[in-house]
């Protein structure tokens, strides 16, 4: 099963990641407000892909990272952050993400990295 998890408190984002996913055919997606969770919902799923926000209530990315990372270290986790966030990108991309996305982001982006991780 292709299901992908999307991880971001703002509904928006959530809806426009989902929106260019059905466009490749990928529509079995769960997602997640929040950081806690990302990460019950990761466990319950265990998705192919989860897209991962860094700045979210109750626990931020970086520590819902962590958490996927330590139920399951294959888990292949892509943040998605605005720029500014730079520091933090690279922070997680040590702990073990596979990959980053920047807001906003561009569809053909998005695919791209989507592509690079499913093959």
């Amino acid at each position: 099963m292709n299901r992908i998890l999307i991880a971001d408190d703002a509904s928006f984002m959530r809806l426009m990641i989902c929106q260019i996913l059905a466009r490749k055919g990928l529509k079995d997606i769960v997602e997640a407000e929040n950081g806690r969770q990302a990460v019950e919902l990761y466990k319950s799923y265990r998705p192919i892909l989860t897209f991962m926000d860094i700045t979210m209530p109750e626990l931020d990315g970086l520590a819902a990272l962590d958490e996927i990372l330590g139920f399951d270290p294959s888990a292949k986790v892509i943040i998605c952050s605005a720029v500014a966030h730079e520091t933090m990108v690279l922070e997680a991309l040590q702990r073990g993400a596979v990959d980053f996305v920047s807001k906003p982001f561009r569809p053909d982006e998005l695919l791209r990295i989507v592509n690079k991780h499913l093959n």
